[in-house]
């Protein structure tokens, strides 16, 4: 299987002797260049454990082309080095078991996972069940990133694959269960509470995490009731409380309405007394008494016929709204009907109208005819004049030759001249080329020069002002003058540039080099005197040092390890070189390599160089006067700041001229294309002159034979129109029968349309009498319903007299008194009994809200009650558990540990948690694990071992952690690892998976263990060339031939 690496690779010498099988069965076969190679310890008899990963099939995934890998049903070890494909097996086990791809931490969409190249992958999970093994197939698409799934070769979708794999509770997201290799540094970061959620999902009853949801939300219902209940209470009580501020406010208006009342009713009796005193006697106003009883019961026994009448009177009105009804039903109906014969009558009409508009356009076409024809006739007279009028024309061919003659040379001048156009262009193009190419040389140069000056201006701004000023007055001198010598300095190679700077000193690499006295006293007037700018300035020898041979050959050096001179690892103006020369004697200084500096004893013996340069070091020997003895110092070499940068000006100056020519040839070139768009100018208006005189002789040499064509194609166009003929007569006669067949249907429908207006406007008027009808009953009711309130309001009227004083000597006592009494009353406003009354009702309504409130409260408090009891208890045990199991793998590495069951607030379920504890010192306390604390193999171990603590508790069917150990210590390595082996190869245990890139020498194994070998590199072999049987016997044989 191809990968991006040639590299081979093999496990350790120990861990393969150690894992060689006594009697091998399987192998792991692959293609191409990766392998992952089973060899079991032995061969194992432990049952899987429902759910158990039995075979992972991978097709170019990741780094594989083809594989297929059978784990064991105990601890199975995957070791290979990095990159061989380790964690893709982990990979393989997340996507084919539904898992998201981000979880991975590798990326996030999963059409990554394939092979670069490849369209397509494939991963494939085999996992145990007793009822038959369950086959899970991904297929993944890259162009469309999208997966495909299949459970036994059926294909299906991914929420029954999320379901099968639920059922068997694996969650490859959780951490405490599947923990790939980016995610490791992440467990230590779950908080207590969401490591209490991963646990309780491992390992817990499938029952555990969904009573604390349960617990969590009756908890979050709780608090909104509790919430709820004790607002609304808190109103409730304001409400209660402002009523009762306002109660006997209440209280005191009513009774002050019922005094007002009963003097509104003693006003209303006192004249009907007066009027009975002064009328009659006493015996008369019993007489009038018993009358009135009388009457009383006589409008008692009155008010039933109106009664009854009243509700006559209102059947009948219902009947005749139904009525009503009826007919506008039916008056729809038939306006419906009429709308429809319209619509007919109004397509009959469209449609005559469309008949005769058909029969005026044949008309008018008749009559275009005849004016065509007539047109035609005269056209062809015409050109019949026209021709014969027309002269001949068989002299005009030579004039025509002799155009095309010269039109022919014309053009090949044209053709001549536009070539030498297009070689100018040509020619043009290249010098701008050319031009284009210079100025970007010149470019480079100047920002070369730049970077030197600006270090020049960084570090001596008096020195980069003279040069400025130096720049500008060039004419003020009358021999050469070089700018400072850092300026004007070349170096051949920039590594060599800190040779030249530790030998020549700053104050010279700043200095102006002058020619001639003369100058160098103008300049230093100008610029320290005039401008107080603080320079130097040297004078170079009058007879040049440049070229001045040095005292011994190179070729006699070389064999010390000297490779050059300091004069030749750079250029530099004639002046400045020949005062190097003659100043530092850069001509007779060396420079050598580590060889020079290995040997330099011998170097400074033999030699007598009073300077030389190795790579790195400086070497000065001088001869003591007294004792004629040889001293030599050495100093390191200053890293070089200023001639890193490299200017050839020769060559700049050399672009400089090159630029010039280039610019006169394109002048050249310019006025030479000047020259022939003239040209071409004027032969273009030439060759337009003599084709215009060729178009009019050959319009005149055609003239003849287009007419008499023309006159044969009017002649034909005439006899097709005479043809074209149309009946005029016959077209009006259909037309007209047609129309004459409309009209009779439309009479018809007009007919029919007429008798359903009359049935319609006999409907209206039935509906508007029934109307009229309704109205009456209406009033009549009403007449008698105010009849009817008239008699029972003088019915009640003569019932509360007969409650009330006869005399007015009584009646004037108890309006007196009834007035003092409600006048006693004042301040009262009728607002506050509106609000009172207003909040009387609210008060009601809330007291019912809150009764019902605290019902579902107390339903919810006997809920979290149940489910606290059915949750809390199983989890306290449960996480004692993995405490006893915890705190002993701590106690083995003499260390300790423990976990416990945290909450803040008992109540707060939410807020529950798992807090792990742990110390690796005994001078220390226990301290929380978090990111922070511990350090990176502490909390690899911490993690490691509680997982361990959840393998024996736990009901998932296998679990995968990748490459763990790698922050621990050898021994805590050792340690942790003798537990997973004594752990996860018991009885009755879940599935492991442990993957690591390397393992520590003579490790504990164990016969239940299965080790997976994962090779990789360019030379594998094919799949079908895999013999592992073959293999251990050769192994088998080196092993037995090797002496004791």
């Amino acid at each position: 299987m191809a990968t991006p690496s040639k590299k081979r690779s093999t496990s350790s010498p120990q861990a393969s002797k150690r894992a060689l099988p006594r009697d091998p069965s399987s192998e792991v076969p692959s293609k191409r260049k990766n392998s992952a190679l089973q060899l079991p310890v032995l061969q194992s008899s432990g049952p899987f454990v429902e759910g158990s990963i039995v075979r992972i099939s991978m097709e170019n995934f990741l780094t594989y082309d083809i594989c297929e890998v059978s784990p064991g049903p105990h601890l199975n070890m995957i070791v290979g080095a990095n990159g061989t494909g380790k964690s893709s097996i982990v990979c393989a086990i997340c996507l084919g078991l539904a898992g998201k791809p981000a979880f991975m931490g590798r990326a996030d969409k999963v059409g990554f996972f394939v092979k670069r190249g490849c369209s397509r992958g494939m991963v494939e999970i085999e996992l145990f069940k007793a009822s038959g093994n369950l086959v899970i197939t991904r297929e993944i698409d890259v162009a469309k990133n999208q997966s495909f799934w299949f459970i036994n070769k059926k294909s299906t979708t991914q929420k029954v694959v999320e379901e099968q794999v639920a059922a068997l509770n694996i969650q490859v997201g959780n951490l405490c269960q599947f923990l790939p290799q980016d995610k490791v540094g992440e467990f230590a970061k779950l908080s207590k509470i969401e490591l209490l959620e991963a646990t309780e999902k491992s390992i817990g009853p499938p029952e555990m995490h969904r009573y604390h949801c349960k617990l969590k939300n009756f908890r979050e219902k709780e608090k909104q009731l509790e919430t709820s209940c004790k607002e609304k209470t808190e109103y409730l009580q304001k409400m209660v409380q402002r009523n009762e501020r306002y109660k006997q406010d209440v209280e005191r208006f009513y009774e002050r309405k019922r005094h007002l009342d009963l003097i509104e009713m003693l006003e209303a009796k006192r004249p009907w007394v007066e009027y009975e005193n002064v009328r009659q006697e006493y015996e008369e106003v019993k007489l009038v008494r018993d009358r009135v009883k009388e009457e009383v019961r006589k409008l008692k026994e009155g008010q039933i016929p109106i009664t009854r009448r009243i509700e006559e009177m209102e059947n009948e009105r219902h009947n005749l709204e139904a009525q009503i009804k009826e007919k506008a039903t039916d008056i729809k109906e038939a306006s419906q009907k009429c709308k429809q014969k319209q619509d007919v009558i109004e397509r009959k009409d469209k449609h005559i109208e469309e008949l005769q508009q058909a029969l005026i356009v044949k008309q008018n076409e008749e009559l275009d005819r005849q004016r065509r024809i007539d047109n035609t006739r005269k056209m062809i007279e015409d050109l019949q004049n026209e021709l014969k009028t027309t002269e001949n024309c068989e002299n005009l061919q030579p004039q025509i030759d002799a155009i095309a003659n010269d039109l022919r040379r014309i053009q090949d001048e044209k053709a001549l001249c536009e070539g030498e156009i297009i070689d100018k262009r040509r020619e043009r193009e290249t010098l701008e080329k050319e031009k284009k190419s210079v100025d970007d040389h010149i470019v480079r140069f100047d920002s070369l020069m730049n970077q030197k000056e600006d270090k020049l201006r960084q570090r001596f701004r008096d020195t980069y002002d003279a040069v400025l000023w130096l720049r500008n007055n060039r004419d003020k001198f009358k021999q050469r003058v070089c700018e400072p010598i850092m300026l004007t300095i070349n170096m051949k190679d920039n590594k060599n540039a800190k040779y030249i700077e530790n030998h020549i000193p700053s104050n010279d690499l700043r200095a102006f080099v002058f020619e001639s006295q003369e100058d160098m006293e103008v300049f230093l007037k100008e610029v320290r005197d005039n401008k107080k700018l603080r320079v130097n300035a040297v004078i170079a020898p009058k007879s040049s040092y440049a070229d001045k041979a040095p005292s011994r050959s190179l070729n006699e050096l070389k064999q010390y390890g000297f490779f050059s001179y300091l004069r030749e690892l750079f250029d530099a103006p004639d002046p400045v070189m020949s005062y190097l020369c003659c100043q530092y004697h850069i001509h007779e200084v060396p420079v050598g390599t580590e060889k020079t500096r290995e040997r330099i004893e011998r170097v400074i013996e033999e030699t007598r160089l009073k300077q030389i340069y190795t790579a790195e070091e400086k070497y000065v020997v001088k001869t003591s006067f007294y004792s004629n003895k040889v001293i030599s110092s050495n100093t390191s070499l200053k890293v070089a700041q200023f001639l890193t940068v490299t200017v050839d000006l020769e060559q700049r100056r050399h672009l400089e001229e090159q630029l010039k020519e280039i610019h006169r040839k394109l002048q050249a070139v310019d006025s030479g294309l000047t020259a022939l768009r003239e040209t071409s100018k004027h032969l273009e208006h030439k060759d337009n002159e003599l084709r215009q005189k060729k178009k009019e002789l050959l319009e005149r040499k055609t003239k003849k034979r287009q007419l008499e064509q023309k006159i044969s194609s009017k002649l034909g166009s005439l006899k097709l129109m005479e043809q074209d003929t149309c009946n005029l007569e016959e077209e009006e006669r259909k037309a007209s029968t047609k129309i004459k067949e409309i009209n009779v249907q439309k009479a018809k429908l007009v007919t029919e349309l007429t008798n359903l207006i009359k049935i319609c406007t006999s409907l209206h008027i039935q509906k508007v009498d029934l109307i009229l009808q309704n109205t009456t009953v209406i009033s009549e009711k009403n007449k008698l319903e105010s009849d009817y309130m008239a008699a029972s309001s003088q019915l009640r009227l003569t019932e509360v007299f007969q409650d009330l004083p006869n005399t007015l000597d009584e009646i004037d006592a108890l309006l007196t008194e009834e007035r003092s009494r409600a006048s006693c009353f004042t301040g009262l406003n009728p607002t506050i009994v509106q609000e009172y009354t207003k909040r009387e009702e609210e008060i009601e309504q809330l007291t019912e809200e809150l009764k019902g409130k605290k019902v579902e409260l107390d339903q919810y408090r006997e809920n979290i009650s149940q489910v606290k009891e059915r949750w809390l208890n199983p989890l306290k045990e449960l996480v004692e558990k993995i405490n006893e199991k915890f705190s002993n793998f701590f106690s083995s590495m003499q260390c300790a540990g423990e976990v416990d069951l945290h909450t803040e607030n008992e109540e707060d379920y939410d807020k529950y948690g798992i807090r792990i504890r742990v110390k690796f010192r005994s001078s220390t306390q226990l301290h929380e694990l978090t990111p922070h604390h511990q350090s990176g193999g502490e909390r690899s171990v911490s993690t490691m071992l509680y997982l361990m603590a959840l393998q024996e508790l736990n009901r998932c069917p296998f679990r995968v952690v990748d490459e763990i150990n790698q922050g621990m210590d050898p021994i805590n390595e050792r340690r942790v690892f003798e537990m997973v082996v004594n752990t996860a190869c018991k009885e009755n245990t879940s599935q492991y998976f442990f993957i690591t890139p390397k393992l520590l020498q003579n490790l504990p194994y164990s016969e239940k263990m299965t080790v997976l070998f994962v090779y990789n590199g360019p030379h594998m072999l094919e799949p079908n060339r895999w013999n592992l049987k073959a293999f251990l016997r050769r192994r088998r044989r080196i092993t037995f031939t090797q002496p004791s």
